[in-house]
C-alpha cells in the first residue's frame, strides 16, 4: 500500500518549564497577559506533522512519499529522512524562505504553549499534488495533514478529482481554518483524525453534529491522551481503545503523529480499525518516552512487547503485520 503524507515539515525548538503554566495565569487578567517563562532545557529537533508521520511509517518498513515545502536548510534533515526510507523527491524547496519553525514550551504537567513560524510552508500551495501523484504512479491513500490552509484545500480537491482515498488530519490548523474550509477538507474522507479538543472544535466551527460528520467520513478517530482513542462510524456505537501505558513520560510533542503512523501502517497491512488504533497507541507511547518527535525506534520486539502487555498476546498482529516489519 503506497501512502502519501502531506503537511508541515519543520524544525522543533522544545523547551521545558519546571513549573505549572496554569499557576502563572491570573483569573480576570488574561485579556492583558504579558508572561515570560524561564525554561531550563532547550532541545532542537527535526519535526513537522507530515515528516513525523512519514518517519514513523518508514521506521515500520514502509516507504511513504513526503509532500511539503521547506527551505534550503532542509538538506541534512532531508538526507536523514531519505536514509531511513522516506521518499523526499516530492518536497518543494523554497529559494527564499527557511524551513518552518515550531517553538513549544512544556510544563511539568505536560501542558504546552506553542508558536509556529510558517516560513517555507507558505509555498506549499504551489505544489500540484495531482501532478505529483501522476509522476509517482498514484497512491492508495493520501494523508492531508496540517499545512498552509490553501494547500490543504488544494490537495483535498486533487484527491477527489483523481478518486484517491484521503485521510483528513487538520489538527493544529483547525484554529485557523474557517467553517467552510473545514467542511471541504472533511467531506468524503476515508478517515478523519482529531484529538479530543479538536473533535469539539470541528463540530463548533462547521456547525455539524456528530452524526453529520459520520455521514461524510468512513471512520472518525479521536485520540484521548492517556485514555487511548475512540473509533466512530455511522450507525455504530463508539469503540474506545485503551492506551498503551507509558513507563516514562519524556515529551508529549509529536505523540499524535506517532499514533497516526502506527495506525496507517496497520491499515496498510489490512488490519481493522481497532487493531490499527492499538498499533497507533504503541507507537504513541514510544514517542512519549523520547525527547523529540523523530527519536523513538519502534523495534519489532519492543512493539510486540507493548502490545502484548496492553492488550494480551492473543491480540498480536500476524507475522506480515507492522510489528514484524519494523526497522530496529
Amino acid at each position: 500500500m503506497r501512502i502519501v503524507v502531506t503537511g508541515s515539515i519543520a524544525t522543533d525548538h522544545l523547551m521545558t518549564f519546571p513549573g505549572r503554566i496554569s499557576e502563572q495565569l491570573i483569573a480576570g487578567k488574561l485579556d492583558r497577559i504579558s508572561l515570560s517563562l524561564l525554561v531550563d532545557v532547550l532541545e532542537v529537533r527535526d519535526g513537522g506533522v507530515a515528516a513525523n508521520i512519514a518517519y514513523g511509517l518508514a521506521r515500520l518498513g514502509h516507504r511513504p512519499l513526503l509532500v511539503g515545502a521547506v527551505g534550503a536548510d532542509f538538506h541534512d534533515y532531508g538526507g536523514r529522512l531519505a536514509g531511513l526510507g522516506v521518499d523526499t523527491s516530492a518536497v518543494h524547496v523554497s529559494a527564499t524562505r527557511h524551513t518552518a519553525r515550531f517553538l513549544c514550551t512544556t510544563d511539568t504537567d505536560g501542558r504546552q504553549l506553542a508558536s509556529f513560524y510558517t516560513g517555507a510552508m507558505a509555498e506549499a500551495s504551489m505544489i500540484d499534488l495531482a501532478d505529483v501523484l501522476r509522476r509517482h504512479d498514484g497512491a492508495d491513500l493520501v494523508l492531508i495533514g496540517a499545512d498552509d490552509p490553501s494547500a490543504m484545500v488544494r490537495h483535498t480537491r486533487a484527491c477527489r478529482t483523481l478518486g484517491i482515498p484521503f485521510a483528513a488530519d487538520p489538527s493544529q490548523q483547525l484554529a485557523r481554518l474557517t467553517g467552510p474550509e473545514i467542511r471541504e477538507l472533511v467531506e468524503g474522507a476515508d478517515h478523519l483524525f482529531t484529538n479530543e479538543y479538536e473533535h469539539e472544535l470541528l463540530l463548533s466551527k462547521t456547525g455539524w453534529t456528530r452524526d453529520d460528520v459520520l455521514r461524510r467520513v468512513s471512520v472518525w478517530i479521536t485520540t484521548l491522551g492517556d485514555k487511548g482513542s475512540r473509533i466512530e462510524r455511522a450507525d455504530e456505537s463508539p469503540l474506545d481503545v485503551p492506551a498503551v501505558p507509558a513507563d516514562k513520560v519524556a515529551d508529549p510533542t509529536g505523540v499524535g503523529d506517532a499514533f497516526r503512523a502506527g495506525y496507517l501502517a496497520s491499515l496498510a497491512a489490512g488490519a481493522d480499525a481497532e487493531q490499527c488504533a492499538r498499533m497507533g497507541s504503541a507507537l504513541a507511547t514510544m514517542a512519549l518516552s523520547a525527547v523529540g518527535t523523530q527519536t523513538y525506534t519502534p523495534a519489532p520486539g519492543r512493539v510486540r512487547e507493548l502490545l502484548a502487555a496492553a492488550y494480551g498476546r492473543d491480540t498480536l498482529p500476524t507475522a506480515d503485520a507492522p510489528a514484524e516489519a519494523g526497522r530496529g
